[in-house]
């Protein structure tokens, strides 16, 4: 494995601008120590077309038969949520390598159930955002002391999904039974940002609203109705001891942000980044009072022939792929994996909390997290 390329097995490949095909397949074209080994599909004719197109080795109809390729090193399980469990539990029973898109189950108890299958096998969750080289920056510069004692933070976060309109091939996003919300998704990617520059969320209070209750189906003039918030305001306490405010917008298609700004003592620093997705999907930019050496380059910029909404989504995925190869290649376990998944869901749990009962709610494994990844 040191000198041999690893062998990459994507399950949800489709050519017809999937978010596998937008962002990992030209992450894994740009690193020479990668290699797109095999695609899979839900069907033979879909499954061959992916293989041609984005250069794989090998097609499977059957993403069991992927699992079961022992050529593989990495299976990625890039579908819809509520397939995750089967497939990553049939994954992690083969003895692979896993990386699944986020979140990881499609419940709270499921993601607990694969956290738990992981044992010693090398995993990774699809919440990319931390890894951004500007991202990393930002966390540099405040380990380093130079922002003083920190004392508050301020973001602000767009989405154009959850809006007044979708498609009929994404309205499950818009019922709770499919796991893919606007609080497990959007939101969790928002926080799981807010938590790499300032560490681990210890409490939350959080207000949650459903502005666009009736949703047009717009392929097929039928009419939706959404199950989920579609709006957050959250005020948080970090592990660092600052404060947090939060704000999460769906159906915003004008002018897309996301800018975190923290100040300290003694200066400040602001993230921000304008893809239409959210703050996981493109690139970062980082700015401070204080000097900074420049972000690293991200290991890959391509971008998919097939899906150009999604420019840029290969940047952040790049850098999942960079570490976990890092970690199989060195035995270290870096990457955020399935225990970090997990404490994502329990976050998301209690912001759902914290919005039903009107009370602030304890996070009560975050400082269990901070602890284990110190020791790491």
């Amino acid at each position: 494995m040191a000198n041999m390329p690893l062998r990459i097995g994507i399950i949800g490949a489709d050519i017809r601008a999937s978010w596998a095909g937008a962002s990992h397949i030209p992450a894994i074209q740009a690193q020479p120590g990668l290699k797109l080994a095999a695609v899979a599909t839900r069907k033979e004719e879909s499954a061959k077309a992916a293989a041609d197109a984005f250069g794989a080795e090998r097609c499977y109809a059957n993403p069991y038969d992927l699992i079961c390729d022992d050529s593989i090193d990495i299976v990625t399980v890039a579908v819809k949520v509520p397939a995750h469990r089967d497939l990553v539990l049939a994954a992690l029973k083969a003895g692979k390598a896993v990386y699944c898109e986020a979140p990881l189950g499609a419940t709270l108890v499921e993601t607990e159930e694969m956290a738990a299958a992981t044992g010693l096998l090398h995993t990774a969750i699809g919440l990319q955002g931390r890894l951004n080289p500007s991202v990393r920056r930002a966390i540099e510069i405040i380990a380093s002391g130079k922002l003083g004692t920190l004392l508050s933070a301020n973001v602000k976060a767009t989405t154009f999904g959850y809006g007044p309109t979708t498609f009929s091939n994404y309205d499950y996003f818009n019922k709770a039974a499919s796991g893919a919300s606007f609080l497990t998704i959007t939101v969790a990617h928002v926080l799981d940002v807010v938590e790499a520059v300032l560490g681990p969320i210890t409490e939350v209070d959080a207000r949650t609203k459903l502005i666009w209750p009736t949703v047009s189906v717009v392929d097929t003039g039928e009419t939706s109705h959404r199950e989920i918030a579609d709006h957050l305001d959250l005020i948080a306490e970090t592990s660092q001891g600052a404060s947090v405010s939060v704000q999460v917008l769906a159906g915003i298609e004008n002018d897309p942000q996301f800018v975190m700004e923290v100040r300290g003592a003694k200066g400040t620093l602001m993230l921000r980044g304008h893809h239409l997705a959210g703050v996981q999907v493109g690139d970062l930019t980082l700015s401070a009072s204080v000097p900074f050496a420049l972000p690293d380059r991200p290991v890959a910029t391509g971008n998919s022939p097939t899906a150009e909404f999604w420019a840029g989504a290969a940047i952040n995925v790049g850098e999942v792929y960079a570490s976990l190869a890092r970690d199989l290649r060195t035995g270290t376990y870096h990457t955020p994996g399935f225990a970090h998944a997990l404490h994502s869901s329990q976050l998301i749990a209690a912001v759902e909390r914290a919005a039903v009962t009107g009370q602030r709610q304890l996070v009560p494994n975050a400082l269990c997290l901070e602890r284990a990844a110190a020791v790491r």
